[in-house]
């Protein structure tokens, strides 16, 4: 399997894309519902979800427990494609 380098953005962009798709699957319509249940900041998610921020680690297993999915699970799709 060849790496694919992805840019700062390109990468912060699809890490968002992949948490709004995983809480959508999940059965949250909104991010604010989705933040206000498992104790994140409405605006913060929002920043995760559209590429603006990234979470740190704890964070993001924060968010892989709130949805249901490992971190192996979390990666295994939607990057370097």
């Amino acid at each position: 399997m060849s790496k694919v380098h992805l840019t700062k953005e390109a990468y912060l962009k699809q890490l968002g894309a992949r948490i709004r798709t995983l809480r959508i699957a999940a059965g949250y319509t909104n991010h604010e519902t989705f933040a206000y249940k498992h104790g994140f900041g409405r605006s913060q998610m929002n920043r995760y979800e559209t590429g603006k921020t990234e979470p740190g680690i704890h964070t993001l297993h924060r968010i892989c427990v709130a949805l249901g999915v490992t971190e192996e699970e979390f990666f295994s799709e939607g990057f370097g494609e």
